[in-house]
């Protein structure tokens, strides 16, 4: 079916025909809470003042879209871990090699565009010049998803191929992304021309701009220039991993909050989608043990696609341990004051924590309770106007457990 074809076999995909990109460097709607998400790269722009996670703040009636209901407030892991059917900690039987973790995301994307249940899959690979800077495409091949793996932990315009995909007169599609991707996504997937979508999320907190990871990394990292991957885990430590298969690590305590107070991106400090609240399945790592991923399936789609793992991996119900309360309470001052502990200090309170501290969806409550406080205290001091219809009513909920500043 020819692009054309396609956009007449469904009308409302048309509206958007005459709208166009933003121009390189022009302002983006949301301005500096923009979180370069891609939409406004692409034709679509003419629906971001509804689309944007960041303009029009809409995850419970699009849960409702996505999933046949919103989360049920009164349960305790929809609260914190949004709709689900199911929740369990896996691993790749046979990982795959150069992966970020064990590979899970990459194998189920390999096994859809095999099986033919898609024709493109939505990923981000890097740039030949720079293993962080993000390059989304439409991978048609194993060989272009497996070109993707390794998160990129940089703000990433994975949106910005939509015109692509409806020019490509592809049907079915998966797209793998983040919370603000999503969002936007999943408010102008009616407009794009499909018969199936798939939507594999990932977690995501603290993205920054490339300059941003470039501090990070050079005021972290004992040798920022050899890092191929790193991520914050469950042990209170950052795992750096270097090109010669060498790991480091470095407390979570002994960080340079002072430097790095203001790195992160404006949009990933007002963001109360952690857990991508939209997807059809969701793989991370934050609610499972170390050395595991975490899977939550959200509705019949995403249990379609969770059953295509069948053989490919191994799984364990999810656990939890140990209480967070007084760990977060104790991180809002931290956050908000940039207190940075001699590293000896750091290490000693790392292994404390480790012994006797959250583990697998308490740790995951963790991650959320600290963040969430510290967001709802930038959006209320930067953006107090926004922070009503901003804040979701989950995201309230779990903020009002703790005692904020009153400034």
């Amino acid at each position: 079916m020819t692009s054309a074809n396609l956009s007449a076999a469904n009308p409302s995909s048309r509206p958007h025909a005459k709208a166009r990109p933003l121009k390189p460097g022009a302002a983006k709607p949301a301005k500096e809470r923009c979180s370069e998400c891609g939409l406004c790269d692409t034709a679509y722009i003419h629906y971001v003042k509804d689309a944007c996670a960041f303009l029009n703040q809409q995850i419970s009636s699009l849960e409702t879209k996505s999933h046949g209901r919103d989360r049920n407030l009164d349960d305790d892991d929809e609260l914190y871990f949004g709709v689900q059917q199911q929740m369990v900690a896996a691993r790749k039987l046979e990982p795959i090699e150069g992966a970020q973790w064990t590979g899970i995301v990459s194998t189920l994307a390999i096994e859809m565009l095999n099986r033919g249940l898609v024709e493109g899959v939505v990923c981000v690979q890097n740039t030949e010049d720079d293993r962080f800077q993000p390059m989304p495409v439409i991978a048609r091949s194993p060989e272009d998803i497996l070109a993707a793996r390794v998160n990129k932990p940089t703000l990433s315009p994975n949106l910005s191929v939509l015109d692509q995909v409806e020019r490509s007169g592809m049907k079915r599609v998966l797209v793998i992304g983040v919370g603000c991707q999503i969002q936007a996504l999943r408010a102008v997937q009616d407009k794009i021309g499909l018969e199936k979508l798939y939507v594999l999320g990932m977690p995501c907190v603290d993205n920054v701009t490339r300059a941003g990871l470039q501090k990070f990394l050079d005021t972290t990292s004992r040798s920022p220039e050899t890092v191929v991957a790193y991520e914050f885990m469950q042990d209170f430590q950052v795992h750096f991993k270097h090109e010669d298969g060498s790991e480091e690590k470095v407390p979570f305590f002994g960080l340079k909050t002072n430097k790095l107070k203001d790195v992160f991106a404006p949009s990933c400090m007002s963001c109360f989608d952690y857990t991508n609240s939209l997807a059809d399945i969701v793989v991370g790592y934050m609610g499972a043990p170390f050395g595991w991923q975490w899977i939550v399936v959200r509705n019949e789609t995403g249990a379609e696609m969770f059953d295509l793992l069948e053989g490919l991996i191994e799984t364990q119900p999810v656990m939890s341990s140990g209480d967070r309360t007084q760990a977060v309470q104790n991180s809002i001052p931290a956050y908000d004051k940039g207190v940075t502990l001699p590293m000896w200090a750091a290490k000693l309170m790392g292994v404390v924590i480790e012994r006797i501290g959250p583990k697998g969806l308490e740790y995951a409550r963790f991650s959320i309770d600290s963040h969430f406080t510290r967001n709802y205290l930038y959006t209320r001091r930067n953006h107090p106007e926004k922070l009503a219809g901003h804040v979701p009513e989950f995201a309230k909920r779990i903020v009002g457990q703790y005692k904020l500043p009153e400034k």
